[in-house]
């Protein structure tokens, strides 16, 4: 397989990659900071899926079947980096994928590093997170994306982790970059010793294992605090700022304080 500094023409492609048309349907993006908040600077922008004018993802998703998932994944890579560097985004920026959309991992990235080379994006800062909780049919398949991911120089994450089947299993055979532990562990998580007991766990388990752990859906202070306290390393949540439809959010500044 080709390393990273390869150029895209020379890594191999497959049937579906060559003859990749345009979709059905429209979708654009909205972009949500990711916040390093020990040091009161954003992180990574987070790529969220919308209709065209704005609409929630969930119109978009329902749209998405058998026969355009991989047409579908294929695109939102390249949306999502054309709108980043159109943007004039410095930080990572974390991708959402769907690993049941992946025939061949080292082919089926050839999109992402020809809108990454056409866009002047580093591939060195694109994040390629999956939800804990999807239906993976081929678990091993998933881990061989992950590995190949990692060989290529890009970063993994997994998402919402705490909410689906997966979760230490996953952990013991594969090491992502991130973990995020899932919003419905978060919420009022200062008034539930059971939650705390949890998000504790998951933390001290992903330090041990080199694992970087970012905490979603902070809606207040009290949560930011506490998991502050327990070393969570990035925070992302309407406490800090909202998803932005085809803009850069900034930073609450009260949010930092």
């Amino acid at each position: 397989m080709p390393h990273l500094s390869e150029q895209p023409s020379k890594i191999p492609g497959c049937d579906r990659c060559r003859k990749l048309e345009p979709l059905h349907f429209d979708f654009s993006y909205a972009y949500q900071p990711i916040v390093d908040f020990r040091n009161k600077k954003i992180f990574a922008h987070e790529a969220l899926v919308r209709g065209p004018n704005g609409e929630p993802a969930a119109s978009v998703l329902a749209k998405v079947n058998d026969d355009n998932r991989y047409l579908f994944d294929q695109t939102c890579r390249v949306k999502a980096v054309e709108g980043a560097a159109k943007l004039g985004i410095q930080e990572f920026l974390s991708i959402n994928f769907l690993p049941n959309a992946v025939y061949e991992p080292g082919a089926c990235i050839r999109s992402t590093f020809e809108a990454a080379q056409r866009c002047s994006f580093p591939k060195e800062r694109i994040v390629f997170e999956v939800v804990e909780g999807e239906n993976i049919s081929d678990r091993p398949h998933l881990l061989n994306i992950f590995e190949e991911y990692r060989r290529f120089g890009f970063k993994t994450a997994i998402d919402d982790f705490g909410a689906g089947y997966a979760g230490l299993n996953l952990l013991a055979e594969f090491q992502p970059d991130i973990v995020k532990i899932d919003m419905d562990l978060v919420r009022d998580i200062g008034n539930s010793r059971p939650k705390q007991a949890i998000v504790e766990g998951i933390v001290h388990m992903c330090h041990k294992l080199g694992i970087k752990v970012l905490a979603e859906g902070i809606e207040t202070k009290p949560e930011r605090d506490f998991l502050v306290t327990r070393e969570v390393d990035y925070f992302q949540g309407f406490l800090f700022c909202k998803p932005t439809f085809e803009a850069v959010g900034k930073i609450d500044p009260d949010a930092l304080s």
